[in-house]
C-alpha cells in the first residue's frame, strides 16, 4: 500500500483499553524511511511503543490518556486519528475482587475487600452517577461479591465468615443469611433466587424464603467464584484454579454443569450483553484484559488492561472496569449492541 509518506492506520486491536493495556495498530507507513521508532499518541498524550515495523506498531496506553482516538507519528508525518475507547479513572485506592454493581439510578458500588480477616475503615464505596465517590458501608469484613435484586436492593457476600448481607439505602447492613462457607460470587436469577459461590466448590441457591439448596458442585477455586446469568436463564461461572487453561462453566436451571469454554488464564468477573456475548476478565493466549466470547464459542480480547477483576455493562452504553485497586469508565459500544447492567 502506498501512503505517500503519510502513515495510515487500518485497524486497532483491541478497540478498547485502560491505561497500562497494550494495543496493536495495523496499517502502513509507520517506518517512513528512517530507523527511529514512530510515536503513538492517545489524544494529546504519548504512549510507550513496545514494538514497531513498517506495518505494525504495538503501544502501551499511558496513564492520563485523553481523547477517543490514537494516531501514529513517523518522523514529521502524522496519521489521521483512529477511534479507540480509553478508560478514564473514576477512583483508586480501592480493593475490588469481583464485579462492581450498578443500580437503576446509575450509582455504582465497589468494595475495599482487604486481606482475609482484615478490618478496614470503609468496606464499600458508592459512586454516584456523576462520579462522586462516597464512603457507604464501614462495618463489613472482606466484602466480596455484589448483586442487586429486582427491587433495587444491594446484597454483599463476605468471604471471611460466609455471611450474606442486605444493605439498606442509607448504608446500614442487615444479615440476610450465613453458613455459605467462603462466600464469593453472588447473582440473582429472574425469579429472585440468589446464587452464592463457596470457594470450596459449592454453588448454593437461596430462595426468597431464605431456604438454602445445593445447586451445583464444581472444583475448588484458589480465589473466588464469579457468576452471571445469560438472558436465557443459564448461570455462567468462572473460578480461577492453578491452571493457566481454565474453564467457563454453564449451569442449566436444573443444575446440570457443562463446559462452555476452556482456555482462559485466571478468569474472574463476567457479564453478558443482550446479544448473548460473554465478557470475562481474563487472559487469552498470553494477553490480559477482557475477553469476549461469542455464543458459538469464538473468543477474542475486547479490551486490553492489567489486573482486571470485573466489569459492569451499563444501559447507557458505557462500561465500568474494575482492577485490583481502581475503577475506570469508558464508552464501549464496539459492536453497536445494547448492553445489560
Amino acid at each position: 500500500m502506498k501512503t505517500n509518506g503519510i502513515p495510515k492506520i487500518e485497524s486497532v486491536q483491541p478497540p478498547a483499553a485502560i491505561p497500562g493495556g497494550e494495543i496493536t495498530i495495523h496499517g502502513a507507513g509507520f517506518a517512513n524511511g528512517n530507523r527511529a521508532r514512530p510515536e503513538v499518541h492517545f489524544g494529546n498524550t504519548e504512549g510507550d511503543v513496545v514494538m514497531s515495523s513498517e506495518n505494525v506498531v504495538v503501544a502501551r496506553v499511558p496513564d492520563g490518556a485523553d481523547g477517543g482516538a490514537v494516531c501514529v507519528h513517523a518522523g514529521p508525518a502524522e496519521s489521521q486519528p483512529f477511534p479507540i475507547s480509553i478508560g478514564a479513572l473514576v477512583a483508586d485506592n480501592l480493593h475490588p475482587v469481583a464485579n462492581p454493581a450498578v443500580d437503576r439510578e446509575g450509582n455504582a458500588y465497589v468494595t475495599f475487600s482487604g486481606q482475609r480477616g482484615q478490618r478496614v475503615p470503609v468496606s464499600l464505596y458508592k459512586i454516584t452517577a456523576n462520579r462522586t465517590v462516597k464512603p457507604y458501608v464501614t462495618q463489613l469484613m472482606n466484602p466480596t461479591g455484589l448483586a442487586i435484586d429486582r427491587d433495587g436492593v444491594l446484597y454483599v457476600s463476605c468471604r471471611n465468615d460466609g455471611t450474606i448481607y442486605r444493605v439498606t439505602p442509607d448504608g446500614r447492613t442487615e444479615q440476610w443469611t450465613e453458613g455459605m462457607g467462603i462466600a464469593t460470587g453472588i447473582a440473582f436469577d429472574h425469579a429472585g433466587n440468589l446464587y452464592v459461590g463457596d470457594r470450596s466448590g459449592t454453588i448454593f441457591k437461596i430462595g426468597a424464603d431464605r431456604q438454602v439448596f445445593v445447586f451445583a458442585t464444581l472444583e475448588p477455586s484458589m480465589s473466588a467464584y464469579h457468576m452471571a446469568f445469560h438472558p436465557s436463564g443459564d448461570l455462567y461461572v468462572t473460578g480461577p484454579t492453578t491452571s493457566s487453561f481454565d474453564r467457563v462453566y454453564k449451569i442449566t436451571p436444573a443444575g446440570e454443569v457443562q463446559e462452555f469454554y476452556r482456555g482462559l488464564g485466571r478468569p474472574q468477573g463476567l457479564a453478558f450483553d443482550r446479544a448473548g456475548n460473554l465478557y470475562v476478565a481474563a487472559s487469552l493466549a498470553g494477553k490480559r484484559g477482557i475477553v469476549r466470547i461469542a455464543p458459538e464459542g469464538d473468543a477474542e480480547i475486547a479490551l486490553s488492561g492489567n489486573n482486571i477483576v470485573g466489569l459492569a455493562l451499563e444501559p447507557s452504553r458505557r462500561a465500568l472496569v474494575a482492577t485490583s485497586n481502581s475503577l475506570y469508565t469508558l464508552d464501549w459500544d464496539v459492536e453497536g449492541l445494547p448492553l445489560i447492567a
